[in-house]
């Protein structure tokens, strides 16, 4: 199995053994992970520090600028206005802190918990920043999409942007977020069977670093620009005349290589497209989504010093304000004001008389429980957190903006964080669910004719086991972060790693290694998602 094949340390000339699926994890126990992989490498083998690309693009760390105070806005009170509480970054935090606080009391619905794995985890993350990355790790960037369209070394959006000779940076700038916005909505799980073969070299791309690089090609050729004077841009004309057999076959999705989900990409892109015609005050006239730049910068809260500081709770209300319309209606809904990435949980306080549908009450009726409603919902809002932590890159990057209280963002709570939670022992699914989910994966091969060659447990995304595993999964998250920091005190030499950082270059490459390393044949998380392409 090539991705765990022998490498020379760099530090030291030493081999490293393989891990094979069958070891146990006493490696992990003593501190000292075996994991190598050429994620974090370019092709001809040598590390990847962050700074391996031009360091005028996004990609390259940002030093922390010495910005003046700035007060955060207050979330919505929840009694008075519980939609747009739900909908508030800092109310996905809060609310998934009452169950990870469940789940340190060994309490959880569908999981039993572990937490003498924990140090496990700590100690596998660790191992692997200290092995792609030098102390004391000041050069890794922070979490975003823009090192997905970096794979194999090479700097994709540097190569992109010599291109633009004859455009300010300004608009630059909003060719990049045009592209990593539409990049984002089409990242959601690819499924087993799919990857992509790039027209521009004809290497083979897999997961969420293939849907990069095809959105990267979809977005060269024109494919999202309703403007024949401007291929390069993502419009909402472009967006309108979108269908699923195009976006299949921007992806190259066809039998025998399909992908999960296309026909939910497509439809949420042209829900895009209405969106962006109706914010107008966000995304202008022609509908883009790189016209928020204007509106971030023109903002009454934006300090206008040598350098422009916005508050990231001002970025945040234009995606969740600008985007509502895109998600599907199925979703949770309070007073008919869609949710998005927001679910009902069951280890949340629940009122006396549980709903049966997805629409919600804001306040209970005349005698019941005095638990709201609101109250069971468990927001993520993973896709909008994504979205800052990648939309934010280009514009540091390009036109120097710094957004306060980026502190507020958490960890994204997807297959790969939380796998890692699972693979390595801290979690383990109840055997109820652990049957529940097998028969929907045998269901779900009888349907669809696929074999199953390293069978897991699958749910619906909106299972309440998917949804307690991803509240537990930003908890931990937290958690991890302050014991990844004390573990690597010493290297860090004063310093520490933020969560995007330990997103960047630990929990996510984490939970992506030890899953090929669980399940060599697919590659695939511990729990499977019986995606829409909406979701993940």
């Amino acid at each position: 199995m090539r991705l765990f094949s022998r490498k020379k340390s760099h530090k030291s000339g030493d081999a490293s053994p393989t891990i094979k699926p069958s070891q146990s994890n006493a490696s992990l126990k003593s501190g000292h992970s075996s994991l190598k992989s050429p994620i974090g490498t370019n092709p001809n083998g040598n590390r990847t520090s962050g700074g391996s690309t031009n360091p005028s693009t996004p990609m390259s760390p940002f030093s922390p600028a010495n910005m003046p105070k700035v007060d955060m806005p207050r979330p919505p009170d929840p009694q008075l206005d519980p939609a747009g509480y739900l909908r508030s970054l800092n109310a996905v935090r809060e609310r998934s802190k009452l169950v990870t606080d469940k789940a340190l009391r060994n309490d959880l619905k569908h999981f039993d918990v572990d937490m003498g794995k924990f140090p496990d985890v700590v100690s596998f993350v660790s191992q692997i920043i200290k092995r792609d990355y030098d102390a004391p790790f000041a050069n890794i960037p922070p979490h975003g999409r823009h090192q997905h369209f970096c794979v194999g070394g090479r700097d994709r959006i540097a190569a992109l942007l010599s291109t633009f000779q004859e455009v300010d940076l300004s608009e630059k700038c909003r060719r990049l977020i045009d592209l990593y916005l539409v990049s984002v909505l089409l990242d959601a799980g690819a499924g087993t069977e799919w990857s992509y073969k790039s027209t521009e070299n004809g290497r083979v791309y897999r997961r969420s670093e293939g849907i990069a690089i095809a959105s990267l090609e979809m977005f060269k050729h024109g494919v999202f620009s309703g403007n024949p004077n401007n291929k390069f841009q993502v419009d909402k004309i472009g967006l309108a005349q979108l269908t699923p057999e195009k976006v299949a076959q921007g992806l190259q999705s066809r039998p025998g290589n399909l992908m999960a989900g296309v026909p939910g990409r497509a439809d949420l892109l042209v829900r895009l497209s209405k969106a962006l015609d109706e914010k107008k005050e966000y995304f202008g006239e022609d509908g883009r989504p790189g016209n928020m730049i204007e509106y971030l910068l023109s903002h009454p809260s934006t300090q206008a010093t040598s350098m422009p500081i916005v508050p990231l709770p001002v970025l945040w209300n234009v995606l969740m304000d600008g985007l509502i319309s895109i998600w599907p209606p199925s979703r949770t809904t309070i007073n008919d004001i869609p949710l998005g990435d927001a679910w009902p949980c069951q280890s949340l306080p629940q009122p006396t008389a549980s709903p049966t549908t997805a629409t919600f009450s804001p306040f209970p009726q005349s005698g019941a429980s005095s638990t709201a409603p609101w109250e069971s919902i468990l927001p993520f809002h993973k896709l909008t957190q994504w979205l800052c932590y990648s939309l934010m890159q280009p514009m540091q990057s390009l036109l120097r903006i710094h957004f306060a209280g980026t502190e507020l963002l958490t960890g994204l709570p997807e297959y790969r964080n939380g796998g890692l939670f699972i693979d390595l022992g801290v979690l383990t699914l109840k055997a109820a669910d652990a049957e529940r989910g097998l028969d929907n994966y045998a269901e779900h091969c009888r349907v669809t004719g696929s074999k199953g060659v390293e069978v897991a447990p699958m749910f619906q995304p909106g299972d309440d086991v998917v949804v307690e595993w991803r509240g537990v999964t930003v908890g931990f998250l937290d958690i991890l972060c302050v014991e990844v920091n004390k573990a690597l005190r010493s290297e860090l030499n004063g310093n520490e790693l933020s969560l995007p950082q330990l997103l960047e270059a630990g929990s996510w490459k984490g939970g992506r290694e030890i899953a090929e390393v669980s399940r060599p044949n697919t590659k695939e998380p511990p729990i499977l998602i019986d995606t829409d392409g909406t979701v993940f």
